[in-house]
């Protein structure tokens, strides 16, 4: 998996398109982004052309929080570039569980026209419901490692909007001020960072542990991806072969959480997203787990803050050195939809036309996941972005391996995790927990 991420960024810089992987959104399922719920509303018929003739709506259901506002400046672009169409958008993400939300709109029999998917298990579960895209044309640009999660049996169902990276964003500044010369790259050198922060009089880490998917999808992935195999071991741990407690990387891991906790701000379980962002953003903490989708926002709190990535190390191997990089969401149509060619065309608009290019790397901020998108400032994407292509290019990363965990585990992990927090359950019980769930939910 570290080598298919190495050849993905490896070939957008040889094309240019790296030339210069957000929850969301569970992140990974959806959720890598802050609590909100937007709604951009046009009420129009149905109906068949996106050019002209009778009006047409597309009903867009997404989970990136952070782009909202983007999302309606592109609206009131594309709708002025074709005056026929409608965008209907609604963006439901961070905190509140998207997933579910999507379930009830289709239960409600209120579906909308293109919504996302985490792919792999998510892929399985919305498969009956999803358009084959492999005829599209943006099909042929799609960087060949970003096509797998949500491709099935030869055929395409989504587009890959992005690649994002997380690890523990850190400000240079204040590791500056503390004395921290070196980044650390090792869980001992991390810790050594950490009191040498606290010593100075700033707190190491901001964690937003109230929210289920910060821990349950990506922190709990820093376990997956560091086993030997970890498809291999997701699949053992699904037909109950595989086992979590007395696994060395587990321990390890839960020795990282510890070292976030003895650190962190104040009240890490009622501390939620944009708390923790704006905490990190603000300068009042030195380190936060997350990835190039808080760019955006911090930007808006402290423009042109110092700022980079360092990986979550659980040990002082090399391999534990790496960052997290994964494609987050596709875009994909509802099979269902009467506007299936219309939604077609809005996707196709927004990967080839410039102005759609414009937008997925100006204003989302996203790494494109096509060869034809060129990204021609690399200040433009901002000093996360910059630094996940630089580990990637070094072959330092690991992927993201929460989307192979049964539907709905997620939660559970977080729930979990943050009863261990809590300090209601022992780390043998959160472990022993978490391998009962994922083997039962698994036979579901």
């Amino acid at each position: 998996m570290k080598k298919g991420w190495l050849l993905l960024l490896t070939a957008m810089l040889a094309t240019g398109a790296l030339a210069g992987c957000g929850g969301g959104n569970n992140g990974g399922t959806a959720n890598e982004t802050g609590t909100n719920t937007t709604n951009t509303t046009n009420s129009t018929s149905s109906g068949s052309n996106s050019g002209s003739g009778k009006p047409v709506t597309i009903k867009i259901f997404q989970f990136k929080v952070e782009i909202a506002e983007a999302m309606n400046r592109l609206k009131a672009e594309y709708e002025k570039e074709h005056p026929n169409v409608k965008l209907e958008i609604e963006t439901v993400g961070g905190g509140a569980d998207y997933g579910a939300a999507l379930k009830a709109k289709f239960a409600a029999g209120d579906e909308p026209d293109i919504f996302n998917n985490g792919g792999n298990q998510e892929l399985i579960t919305w498969e009956s419901k999803l358009e084959d895209l492999s005829d599209q044309p943006w099909v042929k640009d799609v960087i060949e490692s970003a096509k797998e999660p949500i491709s099935k049996d030869g055929k395409m169902y989504g587009m890959p909007i992005g690649i994002e990276g997380y690890g523990f964003l850190y400000n240079k500044d204040l590791f500056a001020k503390a004395g921290i010369t070196t980044p650390p790259k090792t869980f001992s050198e991390l810790e050594a960072a950490a009191q040498k922060l606290q010593d100075a009089g700033i707190t190491p880490f901001s964690n937003g542990y109230q929210e289920w998917w910060v821990l349950g999808l990506h922190n709990f992935n820093v376990a997956l991806a560091n086993q030997d195999d970890p498809v291999a071991f997701a699949k053992s741990l699904s037909d109950g072969t595989g086992k979590i407690e007395g696994n060395k990387v587990f321990d390890d891991w839960a020795k990282l959480l510890d070292l976030t906790l003895k650190y962190s701000n104040k009240n890490p379980l009622t501390t939620d997203y944009n708390t923790q962002v704006t905490l990190f953003a603000s300068g009042k903490t030195a380190m936060m787990q997350q990835g190039n989708w808080t760019q955006v926002q911090i930007d808006g709190i402290s423009p042109n803050l110092n700022i980079g990535v360092l990986p979550m190390p659980i040990n002082d191997d090399a391999k534990s050195g790496n960052i997290l990089v994964g494609v987050p969401n596709n875009w994909v149509i509802n099979n269902n939809s009467k506007v299936k060619q219309e939604a077609k065309d809005f996707l196709n608009w927004l990967v080839t036309s410039d102005a759609g290019k414009k937008y997925i790397v100006n204003d989302f901020k996203f790494i494109p996941a096509l060869s034809t998108i060129e990204v021609s400032d690399p200040k433009v994407l901002g000093p996360i972005a910059n630094d996940i292509m630089a580990y990637s290019k070094e072959n330092k990363t690991l992927g993201w391996y929460f989307m192979r965990m049964p539907e709905g585990l997620g939660q559970e992990v977080g729930a979990d995790i943050q009863a261990y927090i809590a300090k209601k359950m022992t780390k043998e019980q959160m472990l022993q927990d978490i391998q009962s769930k994922w083997t039962s939910m698994s036979s579901k």
